[in-house]
């Protein structure tokens, strides 16, 4: 196995193991939402002037399937619409009561994921942290290139 084979693997791995470990905790807490819905609130909360346009660009989607995703959040009380003043053809999203709820509680369990992960990070030096991010953050640019290039919408 080459390194950049075994690298791409142990990325795998890293997130497999993650997913597995923080799931069923997070499952339990976010009860009757879906990882995806959960992430598409949080976008929601820290990004201004949130509308489907952006909500479909940052998760590879189709505008049409977002603007039902939306509108599930709608329908479970998490998000509501609503159009700006200046603006009266765009419509906007923002959270409800219920969705900073939800927001609130997957922040908490990432802090508590991090408090539990603190002794490993604390482990390594800011410039091999620093490497690891430059390495992410190139890749995933690449990444989100070759998806632009042939024009594809990750369902």
């Amino acid at each position: 196995m080459s390194e950049i084979d075994q690298l791409l693997d142990d990325l795998r791995v890293v997130y497999n193991k993650m997913a597995w470990l923080n799931g069923d905790k997070m499952k339990k807490a976010l009860e009757g939402y879906t990882a995806s819905e959960v992430h598409w609130l949080e976008f929601i909360e820290n990004t201004p002037d949130v509308n489907v346009t952006k909500l479909s660009e940052h998760f590879f989607m189709t505008r049409g399937a977002m603007s039902k995703a939306t509108k599930k959040l709608i329908a479970k009380g998490a998000i509501y619409s609503i159009k700006k003043a200046d603006n009266k053809k765009e419509i906007y999203f923002e959270l409800t009561e219920e969705g900073r709820r939800v927001y609130n509680l997957h922040e908490t369990l990432h802090q508590e994921f991090k408090i539990r992960d603190k002794h490993i990070f604390d482990t390594l030096s800011k410039e091999t942290i620093s490497e690891v991010d430059t390495f992410l953050k190139k890749y995933n640019q690449h990444l989100t290139s070759e998806i632009k290039k042939n024009d594809l919408k990750i369902q």
